[in-house]
């Protein structure tokens, strides 16, 4: 397994229910390894995922159900 990481930005001001219910989904995919917003930047999402068996468009359309401009920052 190839593990590779991606930098999702979403609206800083997307509330914390909804935060919770994107990770919740996302880490429903599988492949994806791990995800999580940044302690620091509560609008950058990490997710580690396996790119064999999920693609990042894919982790990107499941964020786009919360946040319709969210964009793949890469890392």
């Amino acid at each position: 397994m190839n593990i590779v990481d991606i930098l999702i930005d979403v609206h800083p001001e997307l509330p914390a229910e909804q935060c919770t219910q994107m990770e919740q989904e996302i880490s429903k995919c599988n492949g994806v390894v791990s995800v999580h917003f940044s302690p620091d930047h509560s609008h950058e999402l990490t997710v580690a995922y396996d790119p064999q068996t999920v693609s990042s468009q894919r982790i990107l359309e499941i964020t786009r159900q919360w946040d319709e401009a969210a964009t793949m920052a890469g890392l």
